[in-house]
């Protein structure tokens, strides 16, 4: 696999009369790497082939940075200037009302939504052809002034906790914590999704008490890794894989092989300057996580047996 970082992508024409504009090239959006949206949009561009598969027909949340992640931050539905030529799609929500949301289909949008300041891609955990059955099941490992070994060690007992009867994989989340996935292949429902991530999520609080929490109120977890399986419904949006994110010079949330993930694991090594050529490298490790899935009444049946 070979991506480049090289991109001549200003004149591309997508439409008859429309174009891609990209603006405010050299706005400063990492001021601590004097990264810029130039930088920013270089790497989704090159990107953009490993990426795809994991935006392509999902609803997109869209949480703008336009003046870098320093700045201000607010999220938006939809644009009312969205060019003709990238996809939207009408949903109902939960309260019965109806709201278009944005797909990214193609790489000129992932450079649009970019230019337009979403410094990170925030995809829905399943596709508009199935809505109710995810592509995976989510544990969020989101640590308060935890140390990173720590975070680890929960990662490591919540893979063996899988692997009684499946098996998950492990991404950085960009920021502080990990995110483990657990590949459903849109077999199952969002309400068994959270069935089976809160009884692998409990087996881990029993093993680990003094170090993880489920309890979501941030005043009761400090100095603990929160199991936060509250992703497993509908209408839910993780940092997709690769995704850059507003933080602290400029990470990406990469996917890990488990054997990378020890004491010695830096997510900060992992950003738009060093994303590229460990794909090239190392492949896409996420692949799975769009495959067959596993046997999840299989596996909630082990840890149903664990739990006694």
């Amino acid at each position: 696999m070979r991506l480049s970082g090289d991109n001549t992508f200003m004149a591309n024409t997508f439409g008859p009369d429309d174009k891609l504009h990209l603006t405010n090239l050299h706005k400063i959006f990492w001021p601590e790497n004097g990264y810029t949206k130039k930088d920013l949009l270089d790497y989704y561009r090159a990107i953009a082939p490993v990426m795809l598969p994991y935006l392509v027909n999902r609803p997109q949340v869209l949480h703008r940075h336009v003046d870098g992640h320093t700045g201000k931050e607010f999220y938006q539905r939809v644009s009312r200037k969205t060019p003709a030529w990238i996809q939207t799609t009408e949903l109902t929500l939960e309260d019965g009302r109806r709201r278009d949301f944005h797909l990214c289909q193609d790489w000129p949008t992932l450079l649009w939504l970019a230019n337009f300041g979403c410094i990170e891609l925030i995809p829905w955990n399943a596709r508009v052809d199935a809505l109710d059955r995810p592509d995976y099941a989510v544990i969020d490992l989101d640590p308060i002034d935890v140390p990173f070994p720590k975070i680890v060690e929960v990662a490591n007992a919540v893979r063996k906790v899988i692997e009684i009867g499946a098996t998950g994989l492990c991404k950085t989340s960009g920021k502080r914590g990990l995110h483990i996935y657990i590949p459903l292949g849109r077999q199952y429902s969002f309400d068994q999704a959270m069935l089976a991530a809160k009884l692998a999520a409990t087996l881990v609080n029993r093993q680990l008490p003094a170090l993880t929490s489920m309890d979501p109120r941030t005043e009761n977890r400090k100095g603990m890794v929160y199991l936060d399986t509250t992703r497993n419904s509908r209408g839910q949006a993780m940092a997709a894989p690769y995704s850059a994110r507003p933080y602290l010079g400029a990470t990406v949330s990469a996917p890990l092989k488990w054997s990378e993930v020890t004491k010695r694991l830096d997510p900060g090594a992992f950003t738009i300057r060093t994303m590229l050529d460990r794909v090239n490298k190392a492949g896409d490790l996420w692949a799975s996580t769009l495959g067959p899935g596993i046997d999840l009444a299989a596996w909630v049946q082990e840890l149903e047996k664990a739990c006694r």
